[in-house]
């Protein structure tokens, strides 16, 4: 779940966006109007969480701009409980309201509400439930033997082509998360894909063939690394 996080308040925008964080979400932190509409025209989001006073404007022209764009959810923060602040949120198409102060777990409460009337939720279930694993930004479709990688910043997916061996190669690190793969092992779980035998030297050249499709930085690896004198690791 991507959510974008507007809020002009520091210290209550960098709270928020831990404790969201802490809570599994992804997090998109902007601080006044240009940067939220700037964000979202480049970018997909699953919820969006707006305050609407800001420094050069307000979260109604932020939620206007959103719904025109794209049904997403929106959850209005407002420091003060006022039935108009409230009503013209809500004709504007908002989907729920939290007033300042207020609780994380009450505002947890009210994410998982939206998300889950809005059908969102079980998206991301159902996702998860049609062969689709994840490795990072790493997004295996083993229904379709295919993998993509998803953008930081667009949210967006680019597919990158991997030949058997490769797909294989992810496919053993991704089921032996949080475990130490031996070159042995490995070689093991490689052998006999279209009746060929893999040995070490092919097994480092593949390695790094796979690493130059998915690491952002091959030459410092943060998906499959390295464990010296034992072999690999793709941490859960």
């Amino acid at each position: 779940m991507r959510l974008l996080l507007l809020e002009d308040d520091d210290a209550i925008g960098m709270g928020l966006k831990y404790s969201l964080e802490k809570e599994g979400y992804e997090v998109v932190y902007v601080k006044n109007k240009m940067q939220a509409i700037q964000s979202f025209e480049v970018g997909t989001y699953d919820l969006c969480i707006l305050d609407i006073n800001l420094p050069d404007g307000n979260g109604y022209d932020v939620c206007r701009f959103i719904k025109e764009k794209e049904d997403v959810p929106v959850i209005f923060l407002t420091a003060i409980d006022a039935e108009v602040n409230v009503v013209m949120g809500l004709e504007m198409g908002a989907d729920d309201y939290v007033c300042k102060p207020f609780r994380i777990s009450e505002l947890m409460a009210r994410i998982k509400t939206v998300l889950r009337r809005s059908g969102r939720n079980r998206d991301a279930e159902s996702a998860s439930n049609d062969g689709i694993l994840e490795i990072q930004d790493v997004r295996i479709h083993t229904s379709e033997a295919k993998v993509g990688i998803v953008s930081e910043t667009t949210g967006k997916e680019n597919m990158v082509e991997l030949t058997a061996l490769e797909y294989r190669l992810l496919l053993a690190f991704y089921n032996n998360r949080g475990n130490i793969m031996t070159r042995g092992k490995l070689l093991e779980d490689m052998w006999d894909v279209n009746g060929d035998f893999v040995n070490d030297n092919t097994l480092t050249v593949y390695i790094k063939r796979l690493r130059d499709k998915i690491e952002k930085d091959p030459s410092n690896p943060q998906i499959i690394k390295t464990v010296r004198g034992m072999g690999y690791i793709v941490e859960k």
